[in-house]
């Protein structure tokens, strides 16, 4: 993970990929930045290696274009590579009308003591804005109009960019699926980088809860599957606030620690995915959120939101199974309520 103020940019170029327009618009000379749009950069390439949608990856060296590119880097033919990467990636735009066009930004950065190299695909926004016109009578008019190539904001994140540590031309990407030949594919990665591409920390994390909700919705009745569900959502909490993460095998150890023929059906379906000795380190609170609150949805409409603190103390709330097989929800110890609109 990268702090962005320890990220010391170097050199910047912008080319232009608007497959719209038939031909990419490329730069012949590198961007003069100061320090607002070097912050701009640095922010979004914080986010890249700070995010669990990232995944380390290595080039096929044999088939990556990239890779040749790169393998005897110089500054020197820094603009150079830059246009011949940028050309690279338009072409397999241009010839797949679902990827969006965008801004190709190519940024040679230092951190610690490694050099870095950076593709980020901004893909554009449409937005509204205003423009003077003048009349013939010599007054102005105002008008708004829709601009179809405004860049992302520092908040955002990109859907498409690679860092690449030019020591050893390892490869952090980050992408999104387009239709490629009628088929969903990870084309930046695929067809642009050509390298190897392993799960991130999210798609992990993501697949052995699905996994787990899966295993339980076949194991138990609908009436139980609750109960079973919201035990297991508060170890993998339990997990990743005290760990940062967990190893799935010994997950698996503890929520089917009463159920072992679950287990079994769990790292099944884990074997699939080569994830049964994995270990999952989400970074961005933005992953581990939703498993801070139980959420629970009733056959009566209600939602229930419960923080996973409260749910743990049995003198907040209480679950109670009722003679007739329904399920009444106790709140306990309330000391002031507050309605909203």
């Amino acid at each position: 993970m990268m702090v962005k103020e320890d990220i010391r940019i170097k050199k910047v170029i912008l080319h232009i990929l608007d497959s719209t327009i038939g031909m990419p618009v490329l730069s012949d000379e590198e961007i003069e930045f100061g320090s607002e749009f070097a912050d701009f950069l640095k922010e979004h390439i914080a986010k890249i290696s700070s995010g669990d949608d990232g995944k380390t990856s290595q080039f096929y060296k044999e088939e990556s274009e990239v890779y040749k590119m790169l393998e005897q880097y110089s500054d020197d033919f820094f603009v150079e590579i830059s246009k011949d990467a940028a050309e690279l990636l338009y072409s397999i735009m241009n010839s797949n009308i679902d990827i969006p066009p965008a801004d190709l930004v190519v940024v040679r950065f230092k951190y610690g003591e490694e050099e870095y190299l950076a593709f980020l695909k901004m893909n554009y926004k449409s937005l509204y804005t205003h423009r003077t016109l003048s009349s013939q009578e010599g007054g102005n008019t105002n008008e708004v109009m829709r601009h179809k190539s405004i860049l992302p904001s520092e908040s955002q994140r990109l859907s498409e960019a690679a860092i690449i540590c030019l020591k050893d031309l390892s490869v952090q990407v980050i992408e999104r699926k387009y239709e490629v030949n009628g088929e969903k594919t990870n084309y930046f990665s695929y067809l642009f980088l050509k390298c190897s591409s392993h799960m991130s920390h999210k798609s992990k994390l993501s697949i052995v809860t699905k996994a787990v909700e899966s295993v339980q919705k076949e194991a138990y009745d609908e009436l139980d599957q609750y109960e079973a569900q919201m035990k297991a959502k508060s170890i993998i909490q339990e997990e990743l606030q005290e760990n940062g993460g967990f190893v799935v095998e010994v997950l698996a150890d503890k929520i089917f620690e009463e159920k072992p023929e679950l287990k079994v059906a769990f790292q099944d379906k884990m074997e699939k995915y080569d994830l049964v000795k994995e270990e999952i380190l989400p970074q961005s609170e933005a992953t581990t959120r939703k498993y801070q609150k139980q959420h629970l949805y009733t056959d009566t409409g209600i939602e229930i939101k419960i923080p996973m603190e409260q749910y743990k103390n049995p003198g907040s709330v209480e679950f109670i199974t009722n003679p007739d097989g329904t399920v009444s929800v106790l709140i306990k110890n309330i000391g002031h309520l507050e309605a909203r609109f």
